[in-house]
């Protein structure tokens, strides 16, 4: 595990301990306390250095107004001088360190929130819009770097510097302080004044943003599905009304930043006349020198200055907030399955179901009821059933994407749950219906199921796969790049790729949901006679739908509401004239 992914599980575990989402953000903060360190100190540096040389300036002026020997005003040049140039310098250095310390973060939170993502799937990303979790692990995790680079400093500075510059005026009088004493906090609060208004208004712009990044995906994707069927135009309306729905959430968050402004800058101004104001008077009772006047508004000046910055950057707090609150939702999400398992791979591969029972909405709304079947190692056994009758979800259960609520799955005699995870996956190998194929090169599609698998392996699986002699035809061959989602290759291109990839993981355990669905006549014989040989010796599940894949099955298995009611040979089954029959009879309407 290197430090980006270590960084990483700090945070999956340390969010479940933070009350908010910010909460967890700073927490990951002080994992690079180096940076941090350094984040604070340039920051500091650079505001102290802005307030000493105005200071040092207004000294000057005030020294001049008393008609001070030029010889008096030359330590007040250095100071001015050398705060000019320390604070040019630390504003330099805290760009630098202050956008690497944030840059480190954002890589750690990203790789955190595809974790989750991860960790949480199946489950957790079913029903979601792939654009809008796209916008969590982007747009909001960006919007962090001003978090980090821009806010963290700056709140430690408005802390200090005003506290330095406060004690500076009870030296020049402990009136003109008191006089600015109460403008610093009431200053620091003005964005508490429309906090409500700010997280609500904050929340809406983050979701409209995520609704419409899911839709330009969505739209981008299906671009030629809106072609064909003359859906361009009300699409694009659509799309439009997302456009204008962000529009008027930032519109909204803006007049609200804009009255936030107004306030500051009227408490600001409303702070020095009445510091001036103090000074003009304790001028005029003789209780104030007038050289120390000028200084006294600078100082006063100089001690909300910092306060203002942070305000400032506190009106996009709430979209901060709202952003922080979308990752770590992503963050705590738990995972469905606990990998606390730590048995051996099980050398016997003979699958058993026993009184199954499962629902993805709980018991109440079970696909599977009470299922027990067993698949001897060797032996390919046809699952078949109507849309809806469970058979995907045996195929999800044995792959532990969720855990059984009632019953025991078993492999080799062995729990499921006592095996890692990682074992499990490797001992199964699956060729979906639906394949998905990475915008990379075929090599790396079909490297997949094996990782660290030689050219001469992924060829010879490509062959096996009858997919070798239309992957020579390819512009480069195996390394044309795919598309995404494999777009530059047909249906039955995509599906030989993902045989392929079986073949090479050559795992114990296949499940094949209908793996020559989308091949023509020719191809699908050829591969019918690869798919007998990997099928030797291996536990095989076929999600049948065609009744020449069920045919060829040792033994069929009938599911109904979540029960297996029938079981047998092809023959037998019909024979019985019960459910296997009635779904024979609707000539290859098999689900």
């Amino acid at each position: 595990m290197n430090g980006v992914q270590a960084d990483s599980a700090a945070m999956a575990s340390q969010t479940a301990e933070r009350g908010s989402g910010l909460g967890a953000l700073l927490t990951l903060g002080a994992s690079r306390k180096t940076l941090l360190f350094l984040t604070i100190l340039s920051g500091l540096v650079a505001q102290a250095g802005t307030v000493t040389s105005i200071a040092a300036g207004a000294w000057l002026v005030g020294r001049a107004l008393t008609h001070a020997a030029p010889a008096a005003l030359v330590p007040g040049f250095w100071v001015l001088a050398l705060s000019v140039v320390a604070a040019a310098v630390a504003r330099w250095w805290q760009a630098d360190v202050s956008h690497d310390f944030a840059f480190a973060l954002i890589e750690t939170l990203q790789v955190s929130i595809y974790d989750g993502l991860e960790r949480a799937a199946p489950a957790y990303v079913l029903g979601r819009r792939t654009g809008d979790l796209a916008s969590v692990a982007t747009a909001d995790a960006e919007l962090m770097e001003h978090f980090y680079a821009h806010m963290l400093g700056d709140y430690i500075g408005a802390i200090i510097v005003p506290a330095c510059a406060l004690i500076a005026l009870f030296f020049v009088h402990w009136l003109v302080a008191l006089a600015l004493l109460p403008f610093v906090p009431l200053l620091a609060s003005v964005p508490l004044w429309l906090a409500g208004r700010a997280d609500v208004e904050g929340e809406k712009l983050a979701a409209a943003v995520g609704l419409l990044n899911a839709d330009v995906t969505e739209s981008i994707q299906g671009l030629r599905e809106l072609s064909i069927f003359g859906r361009g135009a009300a699409h694009l309306r659509r799309l439009t009304e997302r456009f204008a729905a962000v529009a008027l959430a930032q519109r909204r968050y803006g007049s609200r930043a804009g009255l936030q402004q107004a306030a500051m800058d009227g408490l600001f101004a409303l702070a020095v006349l009445t510091v001036a104001s103090v000074g003009i008077w304790l001028l005029g009772e003789g209780r104030l020198a007038l050289g120390l006047l000028p200084l006294a508004i600078a100082l006063a000046g100089g001690a909300l200055m910092p306060v203002m910055e942070v305000t400032l950057t506190a009106r996009k707090l709430s979209a901060l907030k709202a952003g922080a609150e979308r990752i770590v939702t992503i963050l705590r999400q738990p995972s469905k399955v606990e990998d606390l398992g730590h048995a051996a791979e099980p050398a016997d591969a003979t699958i058993d179901f026993k009184a199954v029972s499962f629902g993805y909405g709980g018991e109440r709304s079970a696909v599977l009821r009470d299922a027990t079947f067993t698949i001897r190692r060797g032996e390919t056994v046809a699952l078949v059933g109507r849309s809806g009758a469970g058979k995907s979800t045996c195929a999800n259960l044995l792959l532990r994407f969720w855990d059984v609520q009632a019953g025991r799955i078993s492999i080799g005699g062995q729990d499921l749950r006592d095996l890692p995870l990682a074992t499990l996956r490797k001992m199964v190998s699956v060729v979906p219906q639906d394949v998905y194929l990475f915008n990379e090169s075929v090599a790396d599609n079909i490297r997949l199921g094996k990782p660290e698998a030689t050219q001469a392996e992924i060829e010879h699986a490509a062959r096996l796969a009858q997919a070798d002699e239309f992957i020579q035809a390819l512009p480069q061959g195996y390394a044309t790049v795919c598309g995404e989602r494999g777009a530059r290759l047909s249906g039955g291109q995509r599906q030989r790729i993902a045989v392929a990839r079986a073949f090479l993981r050559d795992a114990p355990i296949l499940i094949l949901d209908e793996a020559a669905s989308n091949l023509d006549a020719e191809s699908e014989r050829a591969l019918q006679i690869a798919m007998d040989e990997i099928c030797r010796d291996r536990t095989v599940l076929v999600i049948a739908h065609r009744l020449s894949t069920i045919r060829a099955a040792d033994r069929i298995l009938v599911i109904d509401n979540g029960q297996i009611v029938e079981e047998g040979q092809h023959s037998d089954l019909v024979a019985r004239n019960g459910d296997y029959a009635r779904l024979v009879a609707m000539a290859g309407e098999v689900e």
